[in-house]
Parts: C-alpha cells; structure tokens; sequence
C-alpha cells in the first residue's frame, strides 16, 4: 500500500431528534396526561488507534465520513432511537487539525485510543418532560440539536523508539535489514528510500521499533528533497542512529551535514542520546580514518553484518528506559 501521511477529510456527525407531543388516549380517560418520548442523539464520529496500520492510504480514497441522526420521539413515551456512529481507524502516530482554524484537536498515540472529531446533536426533550403541578398538559418540546460538520487536517509522525537517519545512500535500509526482519527495498543508488520503513529489534530485555527515514539532503529543514515530508517522522523517536558512508572521503562533514538540519528542524530532537553509525567499512582499504565526533560510534558494515553485535549492544546500552 502506498504510503500516505497527510490528508484531508469531511466529517458530518448526526443531528439529534425532535421531542414529541404527545397526549395518552385511553377509553374512558379523555384527558390523558402528556407522554411525548425524547429525541435519540445523533451519532458521532470518532478516530481510534489501529496498530497494524502504518499509513493513511485509506483516507485518501474514502473523503466524506457522515454518522446517522437520532430519531424524533413518539408517543406512549417512545424515545427516538440514537443515531448510529461512525469509527475511523487510524494509524498510531496520527496528529488531527480543524483544517479551518488550524487549531490541533488531537492525537492518536496508543492502540484503540479514540477521539471525537464530530460530536452527534442532542436529542430534544418531549412535552411529557414539561409537565408540573401547575402545567399538567404541556405542548412544549425541544427539537434536537444539530449536529457538528468539520474539515480535518490528519497528519501522520510516525512512533517509533529509534530513528534511522543519513545522507542518501548511506546504507540506512541495509542497516535496517540487518537490525531487524524488516524487508525494506536496497539499491546502490540514492533515494532507493522514498516512504519509511519499520522494523523491530529483539534486545536482551525489550524490543524496540526502528524506523529508516528516507535521506535527509543539505536544505531538507527549508523542504529540499523529501525534506518536511519525512524529517517530522523523527520528532517522536527516542533515540538517533546516524548512519556515515564512512568510505565517502567525508564522513566528517556528511555527519556535520546531518547535525545542522535535524537541528535546524527542530533543536530540541539534538539532545536525545545518539549513536553514529560509520557504516561500509568493507569499502575502505588500509588503516579506518581518524574521525572526531563528540558522540558514541561504531564500525560496520551493513553488506558483510560485520559490527552488527556492536551495535545492537550498544544500542540496548544507551536507549533511554526512563524518558
């Protein structure tokens, strides 16, 4: 399935039901009292977490989602029926936005967490909820409520414990493979990537969800490249693997490079611990290069598996159990 993290979409909850008036006829009572029935509410519509989706490919094709209306009260104190509710499932990670304001309604973090984005009317009171000692035959009711309609912005970041980043073919999606059963797609050329790709790595204790981002060139923070698009995905990691080609002739200023747009993204993400992956050493010939980096490192090579152990170890080592 294609991979989609923004859509847009139209929601229209259920308007509520009219109360009744209603007046009891029986033989031989000619002035029964009030027994008008309320008004059903109006269905909502609500998004849910669904932990085994990764995009919102769906939406795309599926824009207008609309819940029932309650039913109108009867007689004999029948009360409308409640209008039938609409559930969108989402995939976790899934923030949601009123298109029309912008303002931020929500998020959908955790496996079956629901939120309201259209809230069903509510049904309006029939007349036999009117009647008093001193008004024992009212002709008042209440219509339902209408029913909330809204535009809604859903943008995907993924949740993932690890974030995989580097400069276009670095060897991210090798990694990825080695690191976990993930199957991503691997070629020797860049943007091979184009969507993320999930995996799961099996510590000692715990497991951990790895995502491999498309690469990240010199201007994604301004929305060069793949850009905005993915460097967003990374905001929910807890932890950074950068992965260097470090055969490239410049894995200092690759890594510099990587450094200075996560941070120009978003700072903050800089002071989650972070691992740097100097990857392709079957390519280099002769003694490994002197590389200072203020940041644990490892050498491997994702081709031959050589350092894999390292790192998994290192990895289960510093991942932050308490943050």
């Amino acid at each position: 399935m294609r991979f989609v993290d923004v859509v847009t979409i139209q929601v229209r909850a259920g308007s509520g039901g009219d109360g009744c008036v209603s007046f009891r006829r029986e033989k031989f009572v000619p002035k029964g009292g009030p027994d008008g029935g309320d008004g059903g509410d109006g269905g909502s519509v609500v998004l849910w977490g669904n932990r085994f989706l990764q995009t919102l490919a769906d939406l795309e094709y599926h824009r207008f989602y609309k819940a029932s209306a309650g039913g109108h009260g009867r007689g004999a104190n029948r009360h409308g029926s409640k209008g039938e509710g609409v559930r969108i499932p989402v995939p976790l990670g899934t923030d949601v936005f009123d298109a029309g304001t912008g303002a931020k309604l929500g998020e959908i973090l955790a496996a079956d967490t629901e939120l309201v984005v259209a809230r069903g009317g509510m049904g309006g009171r029939g007349n036999a909820r009117f009647a008093t000692s001193t008004e024992q035959a009212p002709r008042r009711f209440e219509p339902g409520t209408p029913a909330e309609e809204r535009k809604i912005r859903l943008v995907l970041r993924l949740v993932a414990d690890i974030g995989i980043v580097g400069l276009p073919n670095a060897g991210k999606s090798t990694l990825l493979s080695r690191l976990t059963r993930a199957n991503p797609k691997v070629a020797s050329y860049p943007f091979t990537t184009l969507t993320p790709n999930l995996g799961v790595l099996q510590a000692r204790d715990v497991r951990f969800t790895v995502a491999d981002m498309p690469g990240i060139i010199k201007g994604a923070h301004e929305g060069k490249g793949l850009g905005l698009a993915f460097l967003r995905h990374i905001e929910r990691t807890r932890m950074l693997v950068f992965v260097i080609d470090a055969a490239s002739g410049h894995p200092k200023r690759d890594y510099d490079e990587l450094l200075d747009e996560v941070g120009s993204f978003k700072e903050e993400i800089l002071q989650r611990p972070r691992i740097v992956v100097l990857n392709k050493v079957d390519l280099l010939t002769g003694r490994k290069p002197t590389i200072r980096l203020e940041a644990e490192r490892v050498w491997v090579s994702g081709l031959t598996g050589d350092g894999i152990a390292e790192l998994r170890e290192m990895i289960d080592r510093l991942f932050p159990r308490n943050a």
